[in-house]
């Protein structure tokens, strides 16, 4: 993409726990608590932080798994309707119909860049608790460049914070990707340089050393399939995830148990976004869920899937050829989704299929209704496992050992003819790209892990049938940001 000039409009510093949002360009940012005024004292800084933590949820509890996961078209209509969000299902977007923008995303930066510019002159008790604050700074400002970037491309590049309407700040020049990759590098090794030790702190909800290696890997893998990083890249992406294992993480013995509500920060989780009852609101998961059973509905579907509430009128459910790649036998299918059927005449049996019910992000049940707030798992160690097996079949290395962690806790005590069995590049590559999708099915990865391996074209039946349209592997600029920002050039392909 060309440089183009784009205006960035922020919102302002607000640190009511960190609440605000980004104003249009009729709203005059004004900070309702000055800088002079807040930025004194360690808990003034950790106010900050979690303010940061606070208003990533408007990124992971929806758009994160549009952006991540709905256009690898694993999923398809059900009986709901939800209207122009389909088109974002069926790869259909356009200016009109865009998906989220990346107002939501710039919010958690801008969070971020004033931990950085004012933190460092505050005293805190030890200074290891003040290089963690920073390295989370630092953790959060790359993961969302690295969002940002594998969405839209070339983005703007704003490393100071918004404080103010000052034309010479809000006024931004889109900067190529892979001067963001740069920047999102820097990022990642000055927040190692900071990061005190392995710990992880209570519930696991914020940047670690180990979640930060994490998403190094995933960086390193990113840059170096997509962007010519080659082996060095990769050998890069390999150490990081290597290192994870110094940390306190493994695998659960039960793949379930590694979303429920009531294990959150279980030792799997290397960083997950925090959704609490009466204290956030619900995620895109309850739009796979349903709000009333149908009629003569099959008994035992009814008792797996529980109680309603809350929940969607199963807007999304998987396609036949998504439902088709779990086996019986692997314990992540029953935990994943439930399929309902009802009762036909004509079969004397639960045979009319109505939809697939996710059960992997199902909340929990308060007073009789269900609530969608299970934590939105950024990185867990599987994912690292599967990673590290892309990178070493990528190095010409075995990736078995990896790959088969993940599947013998999959298959359990049926572990047994489920081995996988290192055969051509190709062939485990397509092997590892598609335990990914029976891994991480509804954790906003898949679309994602589809263009990391360059299979669009063949995976994905809007790319099959229109296999030019690469230009949509990048997603087009929103009404909104075209009309706020008129500096805004839309991305090629979308005029």
């Amino acid at each position: 993409m060309r440089n183009n000039k784009i205006i960035i409009i922020f919102s302002a510093l607000t640190i009511a726990f960190g609440a605000g949002c980004t104003k249009t360009l009729e709203l005059e940012p004004v900070s309702s608590i000055s800088s002079t005024s807040f930025w004194k004292t360690e808990d003034d800084a950790n106010g900050a932080l979690r303010g940061m933590y606070v208003r990533l949820r408007n990124v992971t509890a929806s758009n994160l798994y549009l952006w991540g996961e709905a256009r690898s078209q694993n999923m398809k209509r059900s009986v709901g309707n939800f209207g122009s969000i389909m088109n974002v299902f069926e790869n259909l977007v356009d200016v009109n119909i865009a998906g989220p923008d990346w107002n939501t995303v710039y919010s958690v930066v801008n969070d971020a860049n004033l931990i950085l510019k004012y933190l460092p002159n505050i005293t805190f008790k030890t200074e290891a608790a003040k290089n963690r604050a920073l390295g989370e700074a630092y953790t959060m400002r790359a993961y969302c460049y690295f969002l940002m970037a594998k969405t839209w491309g070339d983005i703007p590049l704003v490393v100071d914070p918004t404080e103010g309407y000052n034309p010479d700040v809000i006024y931004k020049e889109r900067t190529p990707v892979a001067q963001i990759f740069t920047q999102i590098k820097s990022d990642i090794s000055q927040a190692l340089s900071l990061f005190p030790d392995n710990s992880f702190l209570a519930g696991r909800n914020r940047w670690s050393k180990p979640a930060l290696n994490a998403l190094k890997g995933d960086v390193f893998l990113w840059t170096a399939k997509k962007m010519n990083g080659g082996n060095s890249d990769l050998t890069e992406a390999l150490n990081a995830l290597n290192d994870v294992n110094a940390a306190d993480v493994q695998l659960l013995n039960d793949f379930e148990r590694v979303f429920d509500y009531d294990n959150k920060g279980n030792k799997e989780i290397l960083m997950a976004n925090n959704f609490q009852l009466n204290e956030s609101g619900a995620t895109f998961m309850a739009n796979m869920y349903i709000d009333a059973y149908p009629p003569n509905a099959d008994p035992a579907a009814v008792a797996i899937i529980g109680a309603l509430g809350g929940g969607g009128a199963s807007y999304f459910t998987l396609t036949d050829e998504t439902r088709s790649k779990f086996k019986t036998d692997d314990t992540r299918r029953i935990a994943s989704y439930t399929e309902l059927y009802s009762y036909e005449e004509s079969t004397g049996a639960y045979t009319k299929f109505y939809a697939c019910i996710q059960r992997k992000f199902n909340g929990m049940v308060n007073a009789g209704s269900r609530n969608f707030i299970d934590d939105v798992v950024l990185y867990r160690y599987a994912d690292v496992l599967l990673m590290k097996a892309e990178a070493q079949n990528a190095l010409s290395q075995d990736p078995s050992a990896a790959i088969n962690a993940v599947r013998q806790r999959a298959f359990g005590s049926n572990f047994s003819g489920n081995e996988f069995v290192a055969g051509s590049k190709e062939d485990n590559d397509a092997a590892i790209l598609e335990e990914r999708l029976l891994e991480f099915l509804y954790e906003g990865k898949y679309w994602w892990d589809i263009l990391r391996f360059d299979k669009a074209s063949v995976l994905i039946p809007y790319f099959r049938d229109n296999p030019s349209h690469t230009y949509k592997y990048l997603w087009p600029l929103s009404l909104n940001i075209l009309s706020t920002e008129p500096k805004a050039i839309q991305n090629p392909g979308y005029n």
